[in-house]
This record gives C-alpha cells, sequence and structure tokens, in this order.
C-alpha cells in the first residue's frame, strides 16, 4: 500500500540505500515508500535505525510486555504505521494474535492480565502531555517488574513516542503489513473510533521496539 506523506520519498542509493532495501524486501517483501522519507537524512536515517535496534535488542523486560506497551503507545498516539507494522510483527514472535489485536480496546476487553493491563496503563500514562504515571502505578509495576525491567520498559515507551509523533508529523501513515497478510483487522476504540487506519523493524522510517 503505498502512503502520501508530506515529504514526497527519495531513492535509497549507495550501500547504506542497499542494505536497508534488502532487509525491507526480506522483512516485509517490499520497500515502502515511507522508507524514502528518512533516506533525505541518511546521517539520521542510520541513527535512528540504530538506536532502534538497540532498543529493541534489550531484554530485561519480557518480549510481549515489551509488544504489548509499544502498541498501545502507538494507538494512543495515533501513529498507524506504528501500530499496524508490530500487529503485523506480533505473529511472527508468537505473541496471542488475539491480544495483539485488541490492544487499542484494552480497557474493555477481557484477554488481559492485571500486569498486562498496568504496563498498558503505563505506557498511556507516560504518552501524554504532560506524563501522568503515578506513584502507586509505578510502585506496582516494579515489584512485579523489578527495576531493570521497569526502566527498559519506560525506555521502549519513549522510543516509540519518538517514532510515533515523528511518524506523524512526516505524514507517515500505515502501509497495510497485516492487512496484506489477510490478518484480522485491530478492533476499534471502546468509544468507537477507529485506530488510525488499522488498513503499524525498527522501521527504516521510525518505528518499533518490542
Amino acid at each position: 500500500m503505498t502512503t502520501q506523506t508530506r515529504i514526497p520519498p527519495t531513492e535509497l542509493t549507495g550501500v547504506f540505500g542497499g542494505v536497508v532495501k534488502i532487509a525491507a524486501r526480506r522483512m516485509l517483501g517490499t520497500v515502502p515508500d515511507s522508507m524514502g522519507v528518512l533516506a533525505h537524512h541518511p546521517a539520521l536515517m542510520r541513527a535512528s535505525m540504530g538506536i532502534g535496534r538497540k532498543v529493541e535488542g534489550l531484554h530485561e523486560l519480557d518480549r510481549d510486555l515489551a509488544t504489548l506497551a509499544v502498541m498501545a503507545t502507538a494507538a494512543h498516539i495515533g501513529c498507524s504505521w506504528c501500530l499496524d507494522f508490530n500487529y503485523y510483527k506480533s505473529r511472527n514472535e508468537g505473541l496471542d494474535l488475539e491480544k495483539a489485536r485488541q490492544v487499542p480496546n484494552w480497557r474493555e476487553a477481557t484477554v488481559f492480565t492485571p500486569l498486562e493491563r498496568n504496563v498498558m496503563e503505563y505506557a498511556e500514562a507516560m504518552s501524554q502531555t504532560p506524563p501522568a504515571v503515578t506513584d502507586e502505578l509505578s510502585a506496582a509495576l516494579l515489584a512485579e517488574l523489578g527495576p531493570a525491567a521497569l526502566v527498559e520498559l519506560a525506555a521502549k515507551i519513549g522510543f516509540m513516542n519518538m517514532s510515533s509523533r515523528m511518524n506523524i508529523a512526516l505524514g507517515i501513515h500505515s502501509d497495510g503489513f497485516a492487512e496484506a497478510c489477510e490478518m484480522p483487522p485491530l478492533v476499534e476504540r471502546g468509544a468507537g473510533t477507529a485506530v488510525a487506519e488499522p488498513t503499524g523493524a525498527p522501521t527504516a522510517v521510525v518505528g518499533s521496539t518490542a
């Protein structure tokens, strides 16, 4: 699916561009046009992908909890690219797909454990402006996760905030990864409004830590 971005994409060139295109085709089967947006600034693209890989490579936090956290962050902010990609990615990483597709509606859904709900509440609270994390919620997660995992949770939510807000500002929307794989559509929010066009590797644009 081709999306219309606010900055026209340019061609990925050179050795780095060639590596990015090969990796994208292996992972997604195609090179999304959105990758060409950051190709205007190769140094920034390289830096974004580098920190994304490093943050994603941390494993003090349970991988499933990390995925739920970043998806809840993307849903709260409204980044359809990040939400759709992480939903698609969750299938390859063994996350319960029913849980993944229910993330946008997690407050009403019945499939989540109390810990998973606390993690997603933390993600939403941290993503508000200003952040609204309470001492009580932080203490509850500290008791269940331990200090290292809680620090990692905050870092992964923080990186997803950067990625989501940057994608939205640049007009980068879902490329329909999950839809192309015939995955069940993401649920709608409990209030009845659709979540950011559910029609989102560390993205070569910006995008995911899970």
